[in-house]
């Protein structure tokens, strides 16, 4: 807010953060670089000014999720205004200073769901590399489209839709201003070059205020910060960020696929680091299974979290979910009793490699005989349809075997001695 006696300082670790997404998209790191104020007057931002990057940003170029980048540079954030009061505004200056990242996409992104696409992959990006949390719900990363309708390459005047915080708001505000131009421009009309909020409620765009053209700003260099030598600082250097730089989630996608990962599991580990270092550490035990121990995460463990919470994760560990899916594909547990074990492990605790011997699959005859007599006896119908030639009939009887088990029988053994049984009995 430039109280009196106050003078910004440059946020040395904003501008590694920054740098190190640089690194990771393949952009060029500036040799030097400089702040520049750039004048407008807006109620979230009564001193006049916001000290930002204009001629000199610290990232040229790279390209992320297939789409290239124009620059990724620092400025700091304003405060924030709130509309929806009645026919009064709130100012909330909490944030304002703050260091942002402002990354722009060059005119290459052609619809609504790509530009979905692209920030949700640079939100893994950003959580991939510790940058941000980038939680859009609470303000940590905001999306601003700026959308142009035109006729063959030329592209027409250009319309900002500010302050996007959700990923269906990012495609709706595009897919509804793209319509709105066209329409306008269809009847003769012109397009306005503005700044356009979005009302979630109504589903449409609304005019803020006119958009400037970039001299409209009167950028100048910040007289109170210094040019930035980013050469002359040792943990600026490329070597020096790419050695924190874990495995990036376009890379970790490319692994998994080649190592038949599902492509579902694949964005859920990508998404959710805990997932992902339980599926890590449980697959390095097991490399053979690791698609088993995979599908185990994805479907019973994410379904087990979904419906109690996560507070039982912790009591799947990778010793024991590497054995739930060892014995899994050996036929010791059956998918009912692979479930059964996770599931009261997950609830109450308890060793999985134990729990695996309580949930083990029947295999003794004599047992299986009987569910199979049972069976035979209870499903007269079934039995009947079987043998007019209804395959299906025989998958019925092997569920009422396996009902009548709890999920314990081997329904290979099962399915044999019902058709001898039907067979010769």
């Amino acid at each position: 807010m430039r109280h009196p006696g106050t003078l910004p300082t440059i946020n040395k670790e904003a501008v590694r953060q920054v740098l190190r997404v640089g690194v990771a998209v393949g952009g060029t790191l500036a040799d030097e670089t400089e702040f520049s104020r750039k004048n407008y007057f807006y109620p979230d931002i009564p001193k006049g000014y916001q000290i930002s990057q204009y001629a000199q940003p610290l990232v040229s170029a790279g390209t992320l999720h297939g789409v290239a980048l124009t620059r990724i540079h620092l400025e700091e954030d304003t405060g924030i205004s709130m509309h929806d009061q009645g026919d009064y505004s709130l100012l909330d200056f909490n944030r304002a200073g703050v260091p942002l990242l402002e990354l722009v996409t060059e005119p290459v992104i052609h619809s609504g769901r790509d530009a979905s696409l692209f920030a949700r992959e640079l939100q893994l990006l950003l959580r991939a590399l510790g940058a941000s949390d980038a939680n859009m719900e609470k303000g940590e990363m905001r999306i601003e489209a700026n959308i142009s309708v035109g006729i063959g390459e030329k592209l027409g005047t250009k319309v900002e839709v500010k302050n996007l915080n959700s990923f269906k708001a990012v495609e709706r505000a595009i897919e509804y201003e793209t319509k709105r131009q066209s329409t306008l421009l269809e009847r003769g009309g012109r397009v306005a070059q503005e700044t356009r909020g979005w009302n979630e409620q109504k589903q449409e765009t609304f005019s803020q205020r006119a958009k400037e053209e970039s001299h409209d700003y009167r950028y100048f260099r910040e007289p109170d910060l210094p040019m930035l030598r980013v050469s002359l600082v040792p943990e600026f250097s490329t070597n020096a960020l790419n050695k924190d730089i874990q495995e990036l989630p376009s890379e970790k996608r490319t692994r998994y696929h080649a190592e038949g990962i599902s492509e579902a599991c694949t964005e859920m580990f990508i998404a959710n680091p805990v997932f992902a270092t339980l599926f890590e550490q449980a697959s390095a035990r097991v490399p053979q299974v690791k698609h088993i121990v995979a599908n185990l995460i994805g479907t019973e463990i994410a379904g087990l979290v979904s419906q109690y919470g996560e507070s039982g994760f912790a009591n799947i560990t990778p010793d024991g979910l590497s054995t739930i899916a060892t014995q899994y594909v050996s036929g010791i547990l059956s998918s009912r009793g692979a479930k059964d074990a996770l599931a009261e492990a997950f609830r109450t605790g308890g060793d999985l490699s134990h729990l695996s011997e309580k949930y083990a699959q029947q295999n003794d005859t004599n047992t299986l005989q009987s569910a199979v007599k049972k069976a035979l006896a209870e499903n007269p119908v079934a039995v009947a349809d079987y043998k007019k030639g209804k395959q299906s009939a025989l998958q019925y009887l092997v569920g009422a075997c396996m009902k009548d088990m709890r999920g314990a029988g081997n329904p290979q053994l099962l399915r044999d001695l019902l058709f001898e049984e039907m067979l010769h009995g």
